[in-house]
């Protein structure tokens, strides 16, 4: 016991705030926080010291103020609007027409052996290959950006509702044949749900994608929206505008993805329940 009391003792010691401090910043978002700030500061510093000298790398002080000035002024604010609403269209046609493909593929082999091969062809085209060809068809109007939003949402909701029907055990649908459910209510109550988180990651997917292609078309079709305003910043050498419309299009991304992972964990937090189950057994 006495030869014990030594290492009792070492237990007992108070953790050291140092350490306590590296622990917090490696087990919470504490480190890309600052990782974030650490490269801001560094693009500050860079065009402030003259460390890189060019007119078209401006400190970030003066990118912030013209964000702000931009906000104010409600430029950015209907010009991010305009995008943001073609994407919701074009994200909720691509959307809905992926699950439902996805389980016709899924579930009925007719359809599975006719659709299967023309998705795998038109899946490997990148969305903004497409848009060139597509101006001589629907000109230079929001429908071309709709079909091109549609377009690259569709194929990542597809294969992930497809992944998840797959995915199903087959007991369950054992199950639901022996207490005698119809297709429908086996549908309703077995098949979608098992395949509802494989959704949710395709839709996921999917509004990452839907903002990039869009931007794209604004950029190469016009029509307002802030792909073309980058693209005007950049003609009329107003520098710090154009990486104000950047940053803005980045924090709109990042708040378009937290938005998507609160209402995904409310919409399926019985998967989520279930994964910390398994993961503490």
């Amino acid at each position: 016991m006495a030869d014990a009391e030594p290492g009792l003792v070492a237990l007992r010691q108070p953790e050291l705030p140092g350490r306590r401090l590296l622990a917090l910043v490696r087990d919470t978002r504490l480190a890309g926080l600052c990782l974030v700030l650490a490269l801001l500061l560094l693009w500050e510093a860079t065009a402030r010291f003259g460390i890189i000298e060019s007119a078209n790398w401006p400190p970030f002080s003066a990118v912030i103020v013209a964000l702000v000035r931009g906000i104010a002024s409600g430029e950015l604010l209907t010009i991010t609007g305009a995008t943001l609403w073609r994407v919701l269209r074009g994200y909720a046609i691509g959307a809905g027409l992926g699950i439902a493909i996805g389980f016709a593929i899924a579930l009925w082999r007719p359809v599975r052996l006719t659709v299967e091969p023309t998705i795998e062809i038109l899946r490997t085209i990148p969305a903004t290959a497409v848009i060139p060809p597509l101006i001589f068809i629907f000109g230079l109007g929001d429908p071309l950006k709709l079909f091109i939003i549609a377009f690259a949402v569709l194929f990542p909701v597809t294969l992930n509702t497809i992944s998840g029907v797959a995915q199903i055990e087959q007991v369950h649908l054992q199950v639901a044949r022996t207490f005698g459910l119809s297709r429908f209510r086996t549908f309703h109550r077995v098949i979608f749900p098992a395949t509802l988180p494989f959704i949710m990651a395709g839709l996921r997917t999917s509004l990452g994608l839907a903002l990039i292609v869009v931007v794209v078309a604004e950029m190469i079709a016009g029509g307002g929206g802030i792909g073309a305003h980058l693209l005007e910043m950049q003609f009329a050498l107003r520098i710090s505008e154009m990486y104000a419309g950047i940053l803005l299009l980045a924090i709109v991304a990042y708040l378009l993805n937290q938005g998507f992972v609160a209402w995904e964990s409310r919409v399926i937090h019985w998967a989520r329940t279930r994964e910390a189950a398994w993961s503490e057994n």
